[in-house]
């Protein structure tokens, strides 16, 4: 029977291998088509094979060059959702994060992996402003506003023990532009997403605070508890901020845990902290580093106010896990305050890519983001032939094409649709999409570390040579 092990000399080989393929794909990263050219169907063919019983050793590598052919490149003209750009250090972070293999659990389980995650952690609340605040790394920001809620729900209506039958009803409050997220959140826990109110928005797509405290006084006349209410520090459609100061005070008058979904924009208070008043007001907080830190999938983050909160919403320790010492750092145990057992030493990237860089170089990459969408909106709102669909707050530039102006507001979104595609299907630059006040638009997300003012200006040409191949100013025109 063949050992599993290799020599560290076989370990070398196969690593520096593997490097070479990485270097190779940043060298001509810029040069590649953004989507992958490949069907569904090619691609089940190429990778869902048989396993094999015997391994056919470094051969095995040759593979690699096919996942890399047939994967998106994230270059410089990525502007798609609100994906980060993977930054190398961090990556290369991650093979000895891998090789480490260390459960970050609890202090004894791996004394340096758990100290590096509490000292990122702190850095990264300090760093937008939230100085004293605690908190775990997790897998992203759906974890962590799971986990955010998780903690209102105990702090405000415990219900762990003994459950929350025969309570009288939660509710849970958010804008109409809430991360899809935080209903699942509200489901998972059982609350329901009809007990999920969503707030309307002002003309800038921020949470009206006059509509937010009629809605909890209702509530309340009808019998209900309203235990949090969600803003939204960069909404992912539109980057909008919602009113942090005004919606914590409101959340102070009744009582309520208020939850801030940064997973997009919190980090971006690292450049523009003036757009984040009141943040420090939160009581939890979500924020994803693999977005807008540029680091590699998957590094979200959880920060909170009170580790008592935490304590109380997912402290349960069998007796094979318990802390055999009082001291607060040999026995610190993250599995105490967060939801998972088993985690992964995230922190390793992001510690080594700060320090290699310095938190100067993630500042002015964020604020190079903000100058280049707002430089994209400004080449847009200079034509005739295109228009900006919302403010730009943050780094999402939502716009769409109207040609002369003939179409109708369905012929507009059924074309817009198909400039979309083209452009994809174009492969220089990669957009996504969002529906804002009924409006199909076009929307490009730049936090890119790669992206320069060349690549935000091909933008334009792009949807204008797409609008032609679709024929955009005729509406007799199918798609």
């Amino acid at each position: 029977m063949k050992s599993l092990e290799i020599s560290p000399d076989e370990f070398r080989r196969l690593a520096g291998k593997v490097a070479d393929l990485a270097a190779d794909y940043l060298r001509e990263m810029d040069s590649r088509p953004i989507p992958p050219s490949i069907t569904g169907e090619e691609v089940e063919r190429l990778f869902r094979t048989p396993l094999s019983e015997q391994g056919i050793g470094e051969e095995s590598l040759s593979g690699l060059r096919d996942v890399i052919e047939h994967s998106r490149a994230q270059n410089g003209r990525f502007f798609g959702y609100v994906l980060g750009s993977g930054e190398p250090v961090a990556s290369v972070a991650d093979l000895l994060a891998s090789v480490l293999n260390q459960n970050v659990t609890a202090w004894r389980s791996g004394p340096a992996a758990v100290t590096v995650e509490r000292t990122v952690v702190g850095w990264l609340a300090q760093a937008i402003g939230c100085a004293g605040f605690r908190g775990s790394l997790t897998g992203g920001g759906s974890s962590a506003n799971l986990m955010g809620l998780a903690m209102a729900r105990e702090a405000k209506m415990p219900a762990n023990e003994a459950g929350a039958r025969g309570a009288p009803q939660a509710v849970i409050y958010a804008s109409q532009e809430v991360h899809m997220s935080i209903p699942k959140s509200v489901a998972l826990m059982g609350i329901g997403r009809k007990n999920l109110r969503l707030i309307s928005t002002d003309s800038n797509f921020r949470l009206i605070p006059d509509e937010l405290e009629r809605a909890i006084q209702h509530d309340k006349a009808e019998g209900r508890i309203p235990i949090a209410v969600v803003a939204s520090a960069g909404t992912v459609n539109t980057g909008s901020i919602d009113p942090l100061a005004q919606i914590a005070e409101i959340a102070r008058g009744h009582g309520l845990w208020m939850h801030v979904d940064g997973a997009y924009g919190a980090l971006a208070a690292i450049a523009a902290p003036g757009k984040f008043v009141g943040m420090d007001l939160a009581d939890s907080l979500s924020l994803d580093p693999h977005k807008w830190l540029y680091q590699p999938l998957d590094c979200g983050c959880l920060l909170y106010r009170d580790v008592n909160a935490a304590h109380a919403a997912f402290a349960h320790t069998g007796d094979y896990a318990k802390a055999l010492t009082n001291d607060p750092t040999e026995g610190f145990a993250f599995f105490e305050e967060s939801l998972e057992l088993s985690r992964r030493f995230r922190a390793l990237k992001l510690w080594l890519s700060l320090r290699y860089h310095g938190l100067q170089a993630f500042r002015d990459a964020i604020q190079k983001d903000l100058d280049l969408a707002q430089r994209l909106a400004s080449s847009i709102a200079k034509r005739p032939d295109m228009q900006l669909l919302a403010p730009v707050e943050l780094s999402a530039v939502c716009f769409r094409y109207i040609g002369d102006k003939s179409l109708s507001e369905d012929e507009l979104n059924r074309h817009n649709a198909a400039i979309l595609k083209q452009v994809i299907q174009h492969g220089r630059v990669y957009l996504s999409n969002a529906t804002l006040w009924g409006k199909f638009s076009l929307r490009a997300c730049i936090v890119n570390h790669r992206t320069t003012a060349d690549d935000v200006d091909i933008v334009v040409s792009e949807i204008l040579a797409a609008a032609s191949r679709c024929g955009a100013d005729t509406p007799t025109r199918s798609f």
